[in-house]
């Protein structure tokens, strides 16, 4: 029940002689850089979310640190 080689051959007959084959090249060659762009992205994001996850393991040390700071402030303010 599945897609014929016969039915995919008609399908392209179709779609050629509705777009011509000039906006099908430029179609295709738009897509390829389409996609080029998206794995670069992919490739930058996951660099940049390895060097983040990084940073924030060193903020959460230092906001650490900060917290313990602030609570105790808190503490001597009750304290007065």
């Amino acid at each position: 029940m599945g897609i014929s080689i016969w039915q995919l051959l008609i399908l392209l007959a179709v779609v050629i002689l509705i777009f011509g084959t000039k906006k099908l090249k430029n179609v295709g060659g738009d897509l390829g850089s389409a996609i080029k762009g998206f794995k670069s992205a992919v490739k930058d994001g996951d660099a940049s979310a390895d060097s983040e996850k990084g940073s924030n393991a060193q903020n959460k040390v230092e906001q650490g640190d900060d917290a313990t700071a602030n609570t105790e402030s808190v503490k001597k303010e009750d304290n007065v």
